[in-house]
């Protein structure tokens, strides 16, 4: 994921139109955006989630290991997401604890553990994450960014709709200050090609962070029955792809 109330709302009042890489249009967030709807109150009942993810934009199966390399501004990135078989029980849900870890020049630059559950209409929630980044000789620079649902204030926020309709924006994450990602709906029907192979008919997204001022974009795709296989990010032209799927 990306990394006071004045500052937010004026970055959030600047949002210019989304302009989607491959079409050619442009999406304006949705009015009905919950950035513009505060408090920030989901209802959270663990009787109404599911101990699976199968999503199929963001199916989460224990024992896949997700590979993506590219070109970013830092260096050349290879990110390794490890869906894990061990749980943690976040406000009374039981999460899949999913492992990331982000390399740069094959030097260890973030390393983090997220927190995943599905309800039962097909929703993917994010319930926080422990982050860290490191310096160079691997000791800890940094654990801002991390979260967990019900501490502190911190909220879960929605990663992946179960049915996700163009135009729509909501909340991914929120931790007042630390994180607050937002995506919008842009496109049902991407095609694209990566390592893997080609896709059409994807989910693409934008995404950004409200406390980036200005905000700053990715555009992420999604294939059905797969899962995230894409981010252009929108300054830089930079682009950190799928490569390989692995399974236990």
């Amino acid at each position: 994921m990306l990394h006071g109330i004045s500052k937010i709302l004026f970055a959030l009042l600047l949002i210019p139109l989304l302009i989607t890489a491959c079409t050619g249009k442009t999406v304006a967030p949705s009015t009905s955006s919950p950035s513009r709807q505060e408090p920030y109150a989901p209802v959270i009942d663990p009787a109404n989630f599911v101990n699976k993810i199968d999503n199929p934009y963001m199916p989460l199966i224990p024992g896949t290991t997700f590979i993506y390399e590219g070109q970013t501004e830092k260096g050349n990135e290879h990110n390794e997401v490890v869906v894990s078989s061990e749980t943690k029980t976040i406000m009374g849900v039981t999460c899949l604890v999913v492992k990331d870890i982000v390399m740069i020049d094959g030097v260890l630059e973030e390393g983090t553990i997220d927190w995943y559950a599905q309800d039962k209409q097909g929703n993917v929630w994010y319930f926080g994450e422990d982050s860290k980044e490191y310096n160079k000789d691997g000791s800890v620079a940094s654990a801002a960014g991390s979260w967990e649902g019900g501490v502190d204030g911190a909220l879960p926020g929605m990663v992946m709709q179960a049915t996700p309709v163009v135009g729509e924006t909501y909340r991914q994450e929120y931790y007042k200050g630390e994180a607050e990602d937002l995506a919008t709906v842009l496109s049902l029907s991407e095609s694209v090609s990566i390592p893997m192979g080609s896709y059409n008919n994807m989910l693409m997204t934008n995404e950004w962070s409200a406390l980036d001022n200005p905000p700053v974009y990715e555009h992420k795709y999604y294939a059905k029955d797969i899962g995230f296989i894409m981010t252009k990010y929108m300054e830089g032209g930079f682009e950190l792809k799928l490569i390989e799927i692995r399974h236990e």
